[in-house]
């Protein structure tokens, strides 16, 4: 069984997301330990890009934070290694294309399953290209989590039976950032998964509040949250590990 699945094996999953670096890498590794103590299920670690197009100003701000302060993928790599000392937990990266390009896939998704990474989100990567990137997954058992989006639409069962570890379900058209309401039908997307694949889904794109949280648990496995935390973050700076933890449990226990 695919580590990630773990995550979903007690219950409905609440899945911080944190841009690593910002404002730096201690206080990154501080965020991650409060949230599993809070009772995050699975962790996704934002590797910083420079042109990051899935995200909307609250989540560009921390890459442009993060970058300014110097994080490269090496010393993510490195803090990643040190993380595995005591969170046991699932993590994925949350990247883009260019970033896996630049680096060497096979060396970047090598050290991936090295440092005990247990899957890649790649928001710009079209389903139709994922072999640039699958077969090097599979070769170093590391899962590329698909993205099924509002625009999906007769891609969505196709998308659903081959996906690996959990299906990330865009809930809104756009960028990511807070909404006030989600109107996607998502219950119809999320009924053609169920008839095409038992892998969990999780909802992610403008949840930020324990209300949005719980409906969406009522027709998905798990929620994904970012820009609230990041907001968090910005707000607290390096003293932000006590109110992202206050977060994580108030959404938790949300969506038990």
């Amino acid at each position: 069984m695919s580590n990630i699945k773990s995550a979903f094996a007690k219950g409905k999953a609440f899945i911080p997301f944190i841009t690593c670096g910002d404002p730096d890498l201690e206080t990154t590794g501080k965020l991650v330990r409060a949230a599993v103590d809070s009772g995050a299920d699975l962790i996704e670690l934002g590797i910083p890009f420079s042109d990051p197009t899935a995200e909307g100003p609250v989540i560009q701000g921390a890459n442009i934070r993060a970058l300014k302060g110097g994080v490269t993928t090496d010393k993510i790599f490195d803090f990643v290694r040190v993380l595995r000392e005591d969170v046991k937990i699932p993590l994925v990266f949350m990247t883009y294309a260019n970033v896996v390009f630049s680096y060497g896939a096979e060396a970047f998704i090598s050290t991936c399953r090295g440092i005990g990474i247990d899957g890649i989100i790649l928001p710009d990567l079209p389903f139709e290209e994922k072999e640039e990137f699958e077969p090097l997954c599979q070769k170093y058992d590391v899962d590329l989590i698909s993205l099924i989006a509002p625009t999906s639409k007769e891609r969505i069962a196709m998308i659903a039976r081959e996906a690996k570890g959990f299906l990330y379900i865009v809930s809104s058209l756009g960028v990511t950032g807070a909404r006030s309401e989600i109107t996607t039908d998502l219950s119809s997307i999320i009924k053609v998964v169920r008839k095409n694949t038992d892998i969990p889904c999780a909802i992610g794109f403008g949840i930020s509040t324990p209300e949005q949280a719980r409906k969406m648990v009522g027709i998905a496995d798990g929620v994904i949250v970012g820009s609230a935390i990041i907001k968090l973050m910005a707000e607290y700076g390096t003293d932000a590990s006590e109110p992202v933890g206050e977060y994580v449990k108030r959404m938790k226990n949300a969506i038990k």
